[in-house]
């Protein structure tokens, strides 16, 4: 291998500055285009589940995932259909959601086994090309449920799961093209260890598939042994293509440096703000969707729970015009800031006030409410303070609602089980709208910062 004494270096050298340029530039793109798909996906499951065209997984909650795994996609009978959903698109939700938050999003944790895995999970429903005659069964039954779940849907809903499907068809592409590129890396440093390890030190005449799977288990162990990859070293390396061949392994691995632009769109933080709130405010038409079945769920629960004696004098009460006795409830959640349970009473009557209140406050925030108007006359720190009081204020609603659905379930007797109203899919909508909103709050805080960094520097914004 005379002729190719200078290509390792050469490699080395160029996967060194792919890798570098992976990391700089495109692994943080690449993981907020994944959060973005994520998001969208748990948006449209919750509202197939809102819409009872799937069934919650009472198993979801406790499913415990230590590496990706792509839900089966193989057909299913009509009448496992609506189980077979549910039990599917659950587990999507949950891989998804396991990859967005605990995948290392670096390239050294990113091997070809765990790229094989994500493509799987992006491939698992195909969204860009939803259709009745698609050959998959998962992406023609998700193709029905988006048609089913239009119908009777309200405005501001109808508006929200249309984005949802825009964006989870949009972010599958780029999704794909940083996948591709992550691929094309590690092919490559694959290829890279196998020449260091192994073929380097063998005879042209003894480099071939057999000869090399009899020594990679050794010689590399507790890698994977990719035929493909081992073939493409041979070619390049050793048939009358290779010099062709390596030159375009180089020509791929370089880092094409962007061009600097003269001029940069001037950048609304303010309207990245007045974006934020109007996505915490739209929680408010939840909040009001939630508001009746947690009243019937307190009257139905108070109420066994009540004497005869109670109830005479809730009549008494009535009758003379004074107010009832509070009802307390006795909450528990989980503190996810110290690990710890923490139980809370909870007046119902003066909470349902302050929930009424907050929905008022929330809706008036929403792109057709009426403070939307004077949100433009309105400067960036006042609109950042808003926009953490509504964040913190959901938060807060959020995690008093989850606990309340708990409880009303966990007092149910036997026969008023069936009858509970459960809010899981709104509590959901509410944490996604929560997640959101806390995103572009810290949009809105690296580009203010990047903005200050610049002018230290003397680099006018926009230029």
């Amino acid at each position: 291998m005379a002729e190719n004494d200078s290509y390792p270096s050469l490699l080395s050298r160029g996967l060194h500055a792919r890798a570098d340029w992976i990391e700089k530039s495109e692994m943080v793109k690449f993981k907020e285009e994944l959060r973005t798909f994520q998001v969208s996906c748990a948006t449209l499951y919750n509202i197939f589940l809102k819409k009872g065209l799937i069934h919650e997984d009472p198993y979801k909650q406790e499913a415990r995932i230590s590496e990706l795994e792509v839900p089966d996609a193989s057909g299913f009978s009509e009448a496992e259909r609506v189980e077979q959903l549910s039990i599917r698109l659950s587990n999507y939700d949950n891989q998804l959601d396991f990859l967005v938050n605990f995948y290392q999003f670096n390239i050294e944790f990113l091997s070809l086994d765990r790229i094989k895995r994500i493509l799987g999970l992006i491939r698992f429903i195909d969204w860009p090309h939803l259709s009745m005659d698609s050959p998959f069964p998962m992406t023609k039954a998700v193709t029905e449920l988006t048609l089913s779940a239009k119908n009777g849907l309200d405005s501001m809903t109808t508006s929200l799961f249309n984005e949802s499907l825009s964006k989870v068809s949009r972010t599958t592409g780029t999704i794909m093209t940083h996948l591709k590129t992550l691929s094309d890396y590690q092919r490559e440093s694959y290829k890279f260890d196998l020449r260091a390890t192994l073929t380097s030190d063998m005879k042209a005449e003894e480099v071939t598939l057999g000869s090399i799977k009899k020594r990679f288990g050794s010689a590399m162990p507790g890698r994977v042994f990719y035929p493909d990859l081992v073939e493409e070293v041979i070619k390049e390396d050793y048939s009358d293509d290779g010099p062709a061949l390596r030159e375009k392994v180089l020509k791929n691995l370089e880092v094409v440096e962007a061009k600097p632009k003269l001029e940069k769109p001037q950048i609304s933080f303010k309207q990245i703000l007045i974006d934020g709130l109007q996505v915490i405010g739209n929680t408010g038409t939840t909040m009001l969707e939630i508001s009746p079945k947690i009243d019937e769920n307190e009257e139905m629960i108070s109420n066994r729970k009540k004497t005869v004696w109670q109830k005479l004098r809730q009549c008494i009460q009535q009758i003379m015009g004074r107010e009832p006795d509070p009802v307390v409830l006795p909450l528990k959640y989980m503190d996810n800031v110290r690990g710890t349970s923490v139980q809370e009473r909870v007046n119902y009557s003066t909470f349902r006030a302050e929930l009424n209140k907050r929905i008022r406050v929330l809706t008036s925030y929403t792109s057709r409410g009426p403070a939307a108007q004077k949100l433009a006359s309105m400067g960036e720190e006042q609109l950042t303070q808003i926009l953490d009081r509504l964040i913190r204020d959901v938060q807060n609603t959020h995690r008093i609602l989850g606990a309340m659905d708990d409880y009303f379930k966990a007092e149910a007797t036997d026969v008023e089980r069936d009858k509970v109203k459960g809010i899981k899919p709104e509590l959901a909508t509410i944490k996604n709208a929560i997640i959101r909103a806390n995103q572009i709050r810290h949009e809105y805080s690296a580009r203010k910062e990047e903005e200050e960094q610049m002018k230290k520097l003397g680099i006018a914004p926009g230029v």
